[in-house]
């Protein structure tokens, strides 16, 4: 299922290669099959096309703690803290601190 899912969603994003929510889901499909380098691509993607796409910026983070990369996954959460206070989404800023205080 995984991988026909995975085909379904790179098909699409050929047709729209700027969606963020195909862009989103891609990543989350690659750190699913736990390949964290593409996934982060896919996130960082995101994130060029919409800067305000918090939640890209949460799993960015996630992602670079699970490598054991701390400085970098702290960077991730602040951009995303910074974005989500910029779209007004306190709730995606919450999680983010929460994070970010658990690296601490």
């Amino acid at each position: 299922m995984g991988e026909d899912r995975l085909h379904q969603l790179q098909a699409m994003l050929q047709k729209s290669p700027n969606d963020t929510f195909l862009l989103y889901g891609l990543a989350m499909e690659y750190k699913k099959k736990e390949q964290p380098k593409t996934a982060l691509e896919y996130l960082q993607r995101v994130i060029e096309v919409d800067p305000l796409y918090c939640y890209a910026y949460y799993q960015q983070g996630q992602i670079l703690e699970n490598q054991g990369e701390q400085e970098p996954a702290r960077q991730a959460y602040q951009q995303g803290i910074e974005a989500a206070g910029r779209k007004g989404d306190a709730h995606a800023q919450q999680e983010m601190r929460s994070a970010l205080s658990m690296l601490e």
